[in-house]
């Protein structure tokens, strides 16, 4: 057996609540939770704790909360916890070697994908931008690397034509800690085995920037509607209409193609109703059920177009 009596948890998002939820329904010891400092928030800007503190501050476990991890005053708070095993999820920082390989076990990952692919801070977008079928998580042993080390297990989950970022991070949260869960009854049985992965295999997921939502229409409606699902709810898909930003939402594939056959530019609005806005692309038509312009909420087509009419032969993009 395998003694795992101290746990510090490090995490900051929403993805990583149910990863503390389940080592606390299990009954194990966490010592100590660490995660981002308090940050300005929302439209309003307000300065709000991270969902992992407030999780912990109900629980009564102590928070550290450092601006820098890199430092002697950080390891040194850690190590008065005396933990057997660091588990980290979406933290938000590299965490240093010197903090990797503090506890006697190391610190274990909750990652977003099935390592190797998509290694790095945005794999779910990532995932859904290239249309994957298929992804997961996996929960890895951690090493100096950007999501290189063993694969310790790893559980799937289908994609669905209508996921997006934000539905299928609470699928993969929820996951994860039920693989978390299932990887540390393994680990206290001595029947984890981790597994080197295969860097041929590798991809990256980097961080995405608002401009990475720009739609180009000439692409099809398949990989435009794979970059809006991908970037719902941040940084979002958008166009422009009479020269101001319109973001994108809520996309279906058309299969039906006689808007294209009877337009010459990608882009080109068929019809704007109650439907929603149905557009042209470099193959195929993709409908679109919600809108976000300049200054505005989200909302349906329908709303948007009472009164902002969109006529038919506009060109988004332009």
């Amino acid at each position: 057996m395998v003694a795992i009596n101290r746990i510090v948890f490090m995490g900051t998002p929403e993805f990583a609540v149910p990863s503390l939820h389940t080592l606390l329904a299990k009954g194990e010891n966490v010592v100590c939770v660490v995660t981002q400092p308090d940050r300005p928030r929302g439209r309003g800007r307000k300065v709000l704790p991270p969902p992992v503190k407030v999780l912990a501050s109900e629980t009564a476990i102590p928070v550290l909360q450092p601006e820098h991890i890199r430092g002697d005053d950080f390891r040194s708070a850690l190590e008065k916890y005396k933990p057997d095993l660091i588990v980290l999820t979406a933290y938000g920082n590299i965490l240093p070697h010197h903090i990797i390989n503090l506890p006697p076990l190391g610190t274990i990952n909750v990652h977003g994908s099935l390592l190797p692919k998509y290694r790095g801070a945005a794999p779910i977008q990532w995932a859904l931008i290239n249309g994957e079928t298929e992804t997961g998580v996996t929960i890895m042993q951690m090493d100096a690397g950007i999501d290189t080390g063993d694969i310790l297990l790893q559980e799937k989950i289908t994609l669905e034509k209508t996921d997006t970022t934000g539905t299928l991070s609470v699928k993969l949260a929820e996951l994860g800690g039920a693989a978390l869960g299932k990887a540390l009854e393994l680990l206290r049985g001595g029947s984890l085995v981790p597994v080197k992965q295969d860097d041929a295999q590798a991809c990256l997921a980097p961080l995405l920037k608002k401009e990475d939502g720009l739609v180009d229409w000439f692409k099809s409606a398949e990989q435009l509607s794979c970059l809006i699902r991908g970037l719902d709810p941040w940084p979002s898909a958008f166009t422009t209409l009479a020269g101001k930003r319109l973001r994108l939402f809520s996309p279906e594939i058309v299969a039906n193609n006689s808007c294209q056959s009877n337009v010459t530019e990608p882009g080109t609005v068929c019809q704007a109703d109650r439907n929603g806005l149905l557009a042209a692309t470099g193959n195929g038509c993709l409908l679109i059920r919600e809108i976000q312009a300049e200054g505005s909420r989200r909302m349906n087509v329908e709303a948007f177009i009472r009164g902002n009419p969109i006529q038919p032969g506009t060109i988004l993009g332009q």
